[in-house]
């Protein structure tokens, strides 16, 4: 049986009053564990990257965290719209945002490159019509 520590969150899409809940609560438990604060840094990035995308693109996700002696790993799943050219969508600057949301401050395109640039590990599959799922791991 393993000692891993489990997190599970729920990001609801479009609530942005609320958006980043699980990143401050991961960064919290991480501190708590008194892990490195360079280690704390790259997953709490990550995550709240993750969670934006959620709320900006997505009718609700959920996450799963796993804490272990070597390594954080964070799955995120939406219920959006999927994503149609993963390749196009990792580039710097490159954006589906809406105007509004852009307004508001988020949708700067850089969401998915700064979740596998702060990350050791990073995959993502896409189904059009069906979600996005992204798994990300960060070694301690």
């Amino acid at each position: 049986m393993s000692n891993n520590i489990i997190l599970n969150y729920e990001v609801s899409g479009d609530e942005f009053s609320i958006a980043g809940e699980a990143s401050v609560d991961l960064k919290k438990q991480l501190k708590l564990m008194g892990l490195a604060s360079a280690v704390i840094r790259r997953a709490t990035i990550a995550l709240y990257e993750a969670e934006i995308n959620i709320v900006i693109h997505a009718d609700g996700g959920s996450i799963t965290v796993e804490i272990s002696p070597d390594f954080i790993r964070m799955n995120v799943k939406d219920y959006g719209p999927g994503i149609e050219d993963i390749d196009l969508a990792m580039s710097e600057g490159y954006s589906t945002a809406t105007e509004e949301v852009r307004e508001q401050g988020f949708g700067a395109g850089m969401g998915l490159p700064n979740m596998k640039k702060y990350t050791d590990e990073f995959t993502i599959t896409s189904e059009l019509g069906v979600g996005t799922e992204i798994d990300m791991v960060v070694y301690i």
